[in-house]
Parts: structure tokens; C-alpha cells; sequence
């Protein structure tokens, strides 16, 4: 009998293996895009940045904006996912077992993951822009 139910649960575990594997795979790719979109924002901000610096801001204030700038695209993103989420549920409601495709405490838990995975990939560009010297980002054009 183990042997069975065994076998006939092999299918399901493995697409939700695969599912897993995807959407572990997807949420790196969007922490490296937004990384390196961050890493290019700050390389280009160089010489606004060394001004500031300039002029008085400190390194919290330096990263306080370049994390609030990198934020707004993230809140915009999730915005735009749940409500991409809520329109194509009934997609997968085929490969969902015990739980609701729109279930409030899971768009919620993966609202938070995403958020924190964005504030770790803003946080390392905004300590690089935090730590630019002034001379440097003012002499080099």
C-alpha cells in the first residue's frame, strides 16, 4: 500500500519541485536585475553623488537615497504583481493543494520575501555610493 501511494504521488511532488526550483530561480534573477540596475543608477549618479558629498551629506543620508530610489521600483513591481496574481488565478488553482491561489496570508508572506530581497539587493549598491569619495567622483569626467 505505501508503495502505491507512493507512486501515485510522484507526479505532483515533482511538479511542485519544479515549480519550487523556478520560482527560486526567478526571484534570483530579479534580485540580479534589480542589483545590477541599482549598481548602473549609482555609476551614473557618480558626480550627483560626490556633490552631495561635497557639500556636507553624510553616508546615511547618501544611502537613504539610493535605497528609497531603488524601493519605489520594488513597491511599484510587487503593486503590479499582486494585481497580475488576483486577474490570473484561475491558472493555478490546478496545482494548488490545501490552499487558495489568492489566499491573503501567502500574497502576504511573498510580498515580504520579495521586499527583502530588494532591500538587500538596494542596500549593496547604496553602500558603494555611500563610501564614493567626493574628489574622485568630482575629478573624473
Amino acid at each position: 500500500m505505501n508503495d502505491r501511494i507512493s507512486s501515485s504521488l510522484q507526479a505532483p511532488r515533482f511538479r511542485t519541485l519544479l515549480l519550487t526550483g523556478f520560482a527560486i530561480l526567478s526571484l534570483l534573477l530579479a534580485a540580479g536585475g534589480l542589483y545590477a540596475t541599482m549598481l548602473y543608477a549609482v555609476g551614473q549618479r557618480k558626480h550627483e553623488i560626490g556633490i552631495r558629498v561635497a557639500l556636507g551629506a553624510d553616508s546615511a543620508a547618501v544611502l537613504s537615497l539610493v535605497v528609497r530610489q531603488g524601493m519605489k521600483l520594488t513597491v511599484v513591481g510587487i503593486a503590479i504583481g499582486l494585481a497580475a496574481t488576483l486577474v490570473t488565478s484561475h491558472v493555478l488553482d490546478n496545482f494548488l493543494f490545501g490552499v487558495e491561489s489568492t489566499d491573503p496570508a501567502t500574497l502576504a508572506a511573498i510580498s515580504v520575501v520579495l521586499t527583502a530581497v530588494a532591500l538587500l539587493a538596494c542596500y549593496l549598491p547604496a553602500r558603494r555610493a555611500a563610501r564614493i569619495d567626493p574628489m574622485v567622483a568630482l575629478r573624473g569626467e
